[in-house]
């Protein structure tokens, strides 16, 4: 049994809990909380964050379920010095820099850290990868939602002033329509998603800061058009309280004939939290399977063989999938 900590406890936490139950081959030894354990109830023994580094016997992958903003730059290369782990770093402008300081973590420490998994960065990743290498003649084109985005939400929750915040990116629609129609378009950042934010913010507090401070806000809002909406408390739990997301990834290209192909991935998730966490728990598999054959450093989706995802042997694999 692969032995699995959780580190960090809110919805992706919770998520990767439920995702670890349905693995066979996995256990939950621990959840690690920056919260008094004593006022989190959990499927595992509960411990304080500072905690983790005396169970390094007792883990085989420790999964990251802090938000990309602010936790994870510094949670992942730090506990790669003591662990295997995956986390689902999602801030693509700075996935070089995050790779690199894990990587250096991971490989003096030889163990192995996946960074950047989820469904994007992840499985959308792959997607791009694979229609890009079939259709070397061609153009990628992704679009998101109408979702909920984690990473972007928990960027606002982050804002001074600010008690909670749902952000939903929605795909321009006549964008999409003219890439399925094989016109393959130039399409800035701004004209492909549309990015609209529902604000719960402390009482008096500077509403004009807090929405400036949003949109202009690099990495997360500053390229698209982004509405800002201050609403209460009861109205977001009343009509935001879930978390749907999914996207779509299309290539369109030309073969060496001159015929011309689209090629299409799409995902519709009832909860992004617990599907990100099921990718999670199949990368954390491939992890401790790489680390025993002597992987060590820091590794994305794209260097994980497809086989390591899987709790199915070869065998099982070529007779049931292939």
């Amino acid at each position: 049994m692969i032995k699995i900590g959780i580190y960090g406890y809110g919805n992706l936490g919770r998520g990767v809990e439920n995702a670890v139950t349905q693995c066979p081959d996995m256990e939950l030894v621990g959840v690690f909380t920056r919260r008094d354990p004593k006022t989190v109830q959990a499927k595992a023994p509960v411990y304080r964050a500072e905690d983790a580094l005396s169970m390094q016997d007792k883990i085989d992958v420790m999964i990251l379920c802090g938000g990309s903003a602010t936790d994870l730059p510094e949670q992942t290369p730090a506990l790669a010095a003591h662990f295997n782990v995956v986390d689902s770093f999602d801030t693509h402008a700075k996935i070089p820099v995050h790779f690199e300081n894990v990587d250096k973590a991971a490989g003096e420490s030889g163990h192995v850290g996946i960074i950047s998994v989820g469904w994007d960065p992840g499985l959308f990743s792959l997607n791009r990868l694979y229609a890009g290498a079939v259709l070397p003649d061609g153009t990628d084109y992704t679009f998101w939602g109408k979702g909920v985005s984690q990473g972007h939400s928990d960027a606002i929750r982050r804002i001074d002033g600010v008690l909670d915040a749902r952000q939903y990116t929605v795909p321009v629609e006549a964008a999409l329509k003219a890439v399925r129609s094989g016109k393959s378009p130039e399409l800035s950042t701004r004209e492909k998603h549309t990015r609209e934010c529902f604000v719960v913010a402390k009482e008096g507090a500077d509403l004009a800061r807090i929405e400036k401070e949003i949109v202009e806000m690099p990495n997360y809002f500053a390229d698209y058009d982004t509405t800002v909406h201050f609403i209460s408390a009861e109205e977001l739990a009343a009509n935001h309280s879930g978390l749907p997301h999914g996207g779509v990834v299309i290539r369109t290209g030309t073969a060496g004939d001159g015929t011309k192909h689209t090629v299409e991935y799409s995902l519709r998730l009832e909860s992004n939290p617990a599907f990100t966490s099921s990718v999670l728990c199949a990368y954390a598999r491939a992890a401790y399977r790489m680390q025993q054959e002597g992987t060590t450093g820091c590794k994305t989706v794209f260097d994980v063989p497809p086989a390591y995802l899987s709790p199915m042997d070869g065998a099982a694999l070529r007779k049931q999938l292939l």
